[in-house]
Parts: C-alpha cells; structure tokens; sequence
C-alpha cells in the first residue's frame, strides 16, 4: 500500500494525551499497532483557594517538546505523517492572535469564576453544558475581567493553544472542546446568547471536526525534530472522547465504561441527550452522539477500605456468578447526581460484612448495580440501551468484577485492549490521513476505535469563524430563495 507514491511501511501517526498530571505521546503504523511512545510528567496546578487552579501553559508546551523529541528518537526509520492531541475538557486560557498568554490558564475542575454563572443562568438554555462555575464560558467572562489589558483575546482551550504552537496557526478549535464553551454541536454554530455574553475584544474560536487538518508542522519545529514540514497537525478532542476512540467504540448501543475513582458511563446515540439535572450531556462522535453521565460512586470507595493489593487477593476468593446479597449504595459521602439526582443521597454500606471478602463483594455488585442504573436512566432519555460494554479504568483489569457485572447487567462486558487517549488521537490521525481501510486481517486493528467525519454540507463547510446561530440561518434563507 502507498501514500503519495511511497510505501506506507515507513510511515506513522502520532497521538498526543496531555492530561492533568502528565503528557504521553504515542506512535501507530498504518495497521493501528503501537510503535513507540513517550510520556513526561507535569507539576500539580498552583491553587490559591479552595476551588481555584490555575497553571502556566508553558508548562504544557515543553511538556509536548520533551516528548515529542523523545518520539522522533525512538522512530529513526518512520516518517510521521500526521499528529492529533486530546486534552483536558474546559481548561480555558486568553492568548492574543500570535498566541502569547495573556495569564495562566484556568484548569477543568477551577470554579472561581461563580459571579459569571449569575449572568449564564440567566440567558443559557437549562440543559446547555456552558452552565455552571466549572465550564469554559464562565471562566472567559472571569479571565476577561481579570486581564482587561489583553485586547483582541482568543479564547482557547488546552488542546486549541498546543496545536496553535505545533502550527503557529491559532485560534481554531474543535466542536467536543467547544461545547462547554457554549458551542451548538447540532447546529454547528455559535448561539446568539453566547455571542451576547462575550466580552468586546474576545474572539471566539473558528470549530472544525475532530481530526480536520489545522496546517502543517511549524517548519522550524520540523526542522529541530528533524521531521519533514509537511506533517499535518489535525484538529484535536478531549480526554474524555479520545479513551472512547480507543476502547473501540463506532456504532450505536456500544457502551464504555470507565471505573476510575469515579463511576462514568459513555454510550454512542443516534441522537443527542441532555439532562443537566443528572449532568447528562452529548458530544458530537462522527456520525452518532457520546452521551455520558458521571457517578460519585467508583473506586474511591473500594480504596477507602481496601488497598489495591487486598482487591486483588481478595477478588480471586470472590465467586462472581453467586450474589452475595448485600444491597450498598458505594458511595464516599452524601451526594448523587447521576443515575439519581439527590444531593442528600447517603452511603449506604450496611450491614458491614465480618468477612472483608464479602464486604468487597457487596462492594462491587453496589457499584455494578449503579452502572446498570446509569444505562437505564440513559435509556429513558433517549440513547439506545448498550449492546455490549467495553471497559477502561484501573478497574477493567479485575476478571472477578468484570464477570460479576455481565451477570448483573446482563450483556457482555470486556476490557478494552486499549485504553490510552493518546491512542485514541492516534488512531484519529490514521483515520482522517492514513490509508482506507481494506480487508485483510493486518487492518482490523485500524477499524477498531475509529470514527467517520462528519458529512458536511457545503454551506457547513464554509461557516466563517465565530458565526452566530441566527445570522447563519438567515444566511441559508437568503441562498435558498436565491437558489
């Protein structure tokens, strides 16, 4: 198989995962198979406050250097041909249009910016995902105020402001990224209330797809990674999207998991589902929707009283296919949200077991039992009931609760083969520049994770950056009766 002439043997698509507390690279071949990889670490957010983190991008950058250099040594004989990243969703920062920061950026989970939800709540659909202390959209009206001699900003997000350095082109971003930054995924537009709140002199970002090709590597960049210039350096997506990639996940009813401290859920829809009371929101996923919803249950709970060592021991004594009758809610203190919104909700982790293997079994079958909650609620919203579950997390690689949960949910369930978002975004790359897949079997890798773009019209295709809702539906009006 060639590209442009040349045998594709050669060749790779890198992925790069910067993530809260460290950046991986990631190289794959043209049948999906890791080459190489990379990864450094980064220094814990400064935070001032109780709820308030904030971090210097720069940190970032050489982070993304430092591995980048690592990767290019580590592939002597591979040509990269394309590089796509994922970040952190709803970390913000202000750049002026050449990309010098205006300050630190506002991490994902900072909520200072509490004056500025007033002013949302007031214009924001109920459901919107730019609600809240912890979106985007109130983090720029915060930073606005906060650096108010930073004129003619862009706002952007982690993964918008690395790409913008890797191609010295900034101020383009992606709809996943976009969307708690008030971003209409259906419409592909920016709504009239989020331009009203906008600051003047604040720019928002022109949204393309995940994996749209942004413009080639900076050439001087190229040149110190001894890489050739013509590498294109692809519209990124978050964390979050990118893990899904990976799992494997491409049509409708295919369900991941991911039991990390938290309990989250993520199905691909036909459609799109919000609920902000249970904190359901839709990202848009090629052709279908990623629908998730979070839980406060998970594996905090398991290390309260267990430490990773004992759940492995004492999983192997746990027979997953008989319940022990145990009925707990796992949870670390009061407070649901999702599948049950109830702020009150208590633990309920009683009657304790003498036996600790027992107790862990009421554990996992609690939690198991939420996650089949989840996907119900999911249901009744309106996205498909899952057809098989994939998952990811510490808590996919133990066979005990895996088993346990296919019995209590009643479909299958597997642990993802891969799970690193940094395969994610590669896999992207590969899919939106590398070879079509055909159907030999050194291809099927290269399928797995993969999502299709979405199909744009013409008048989609063109949307000038920034574009109201209301202006663009104007606009079709007027070509329409032209036409």
């Amino acid at each position: 198989m060639t590209t442009g002439g040349r045998s594709t043997a050669g060749y790779a698509w890198i992925g790069i995962d910067l993530g809260t507390s460290g950046c991986r690279a990631l190289a794959i071949d043209e049948g999906g198979r890791e080459l190489a990889s990379a990864s450094t670490p980064l220094p814990e957010p400064l935070s001032t406050a109780p709820g308030q983190y904030a971090q210097d991008p720069e940190l970032w950058w050489q982070a993304v250097l430092g591995i980048l250099t690592q990767l290019g040594a580590a592939l002597p004989d591979r040509e990269p041909v394309a590089i796509c990243l994922d970040a952190t969703s709803a970390t913000l920062l202000l750049a002026t249009p050449n990309g010098k920061l205006c300050g630190p950026a506002l991490m994902y989970n900072d909520r200072r910016a509490v004056a500025e939800v007033a002013l949302i709540d007031r214009v924001a659909p109920t459901d919107s995902p730019a609600r809240g202390p912890s979106a985007s959209l109130a983090k720029l009206m915060h930073l606005s105020r906060q650096y108010p001699h930073c004129t003619a900003a862009l706002a952007l997000h982690q993964a918008d402001w690395i790409i913008g350095r890797l191609t010295g082109h900034h101020g383009v971003s992606d709809w996943n990224n976009a969307l708690k930054l008030g971003y209409d995924a259906e419409r592909l537009c920016w709504p009239d209330w989020v331009s009203a709140l906008i600051p003047d002199g604040i720019q928002l970002p022109h949204i393309v797809s995940p994996g749209d090709p942004i413009g080639p590597l900076d050439a001087t960049l190229a040149n110190r990674l001894g890489w050739p210039s013509s590498i294109q350096v692809l519209a990124g997506t978050t964390d979050s999207t990118a893990a899904v990639i990976a799992a494997g996940a491409t049509e409708p009813g295919d369900a991941v998991t991911c039991l990390g401290s938290t309990l989250v859920l993520k199905i691909l829809s036909e459609r799109p589902v919000t609920a902000s009371a249970f904190g359901i929101y839709s990202h848009r996923f090629g052709d279908a929707w990623l629908v998730g919803g979070a839980s406060n249950s998970g594996g905090a709970v398991l290390r309260r009283f267990f430490s990773d060592a004992e759940i492995v021991s004492l999983s192997l004594r746990i027979d997953p296919e008989r319940p022990s009758g145990l009925d707990y809610y796992p949870l670390i203190g009061p407070g649901e949200r999702f599948p049950r919104n109830d702020p009150d909700l208590a633990p309920r982790l009683s009657p304790r077991s003498s036996e600790p293997r027992d107790f862990l079994q009421g554990l996992l079958e609690g939690i198991a039992r939420i996650e089949a909650e989840g996907y119900a609620r999911l249901a009744e919203l309106g996205a498909p009931l899952p057809r098989r579950i994939t998952s990811i997390g510490g808590g996919a690689a133990n066979p005990t609760w895996t088993a346990m949960r296919a019995r209590i949910l009643g479909i299958p369930v597997t642990s993802a083969e891969h799970q690193d978002a940094a395969y994610g975004v590669a896999l992207l790359a590969l899919r939106r520049t590398g070879p079509a897949p055909d159907t030999s079997d050194r291809m099927e890798t290269s399928r797995a994770g993969l999502v299709s773009p979405v199909r744009s019209t013409k008048k989609d295709r063109f949307k000038p950056p920034g574009l109201r809702c209301g202006s663009w539906k104007d606009r079709q009006g007027r070509e329409r009766r032209e036409e």
